[in-house]
């Protein structure tokens, strides 16, 4: 096995392991991404709630996001919580109370779930954004909910 096909599969199982750890859940508007592209791993329904704080199923999903540069997210929340591992280039989020987040390859990005925690995540340099992500959703909800700027934008 290649280093770089090693560190992959070691990502992939990060992500997987770690999310079956998360427990999270959110509403709606409009600022549509641009530059991101998404490929789905896998997908599957629990029996139970990994969610203590709901009741009923949790679908689970892994993606490779791409974000290319200059490429962003929009702003949007996710009903369930996600956990994402970046494994190449430098993501740029503005997350609660406008604060603004660097992860680079490597590191571990947690997103609470719910409409009071509004994000938009950038590409802001010269190669793409990878990332693997799992999101933990209540069964049938949408991965993440299109959002309104909270502000962040005039500052």
């Amino acid at each position: 096995m290649t280093a770089d096909r090693g560190r992959r599969a070691r990502l992939r199982l990060a992500a997987l392991g770690v999310a079956a750890l998360t427990l999270v859940p959110g509403g709606a508007a409009a600022t549509p991404g641009e530059g991101v592209t998404a490929e789905t791993l896998a997908t599957g329904t629990s029996a139970g709630a990994l969610d203590l704080r709901t009741r009923g199923a949790t679908d689970v999903t892994m993606r490779v996001i791409t974000i290319e540069p200059g490429g962003s997210t929009g702003w949007h929340y996710h009903p369930g919580g996600l956990l994402a591992v970046v494994a190449s280039g430098t993501l740029t989020r503005v997350v609660d109370g406008c604060a603004v987040e660097v992860s680079t390859a490597g590191d571990a990005v947690l997103e609470p779930a719910g409409a009071d925690h509004v994000h938009i995540g950038r590409n802001l340099g010269s190669e793409p954004v990878v990332l693997y992500a799992t999101y933990l959703v209540p069964e049938g909800s949408p991965l993440a909910v299109d959002a309104e700027d909270p502000g962040c934008e005039a500052r």
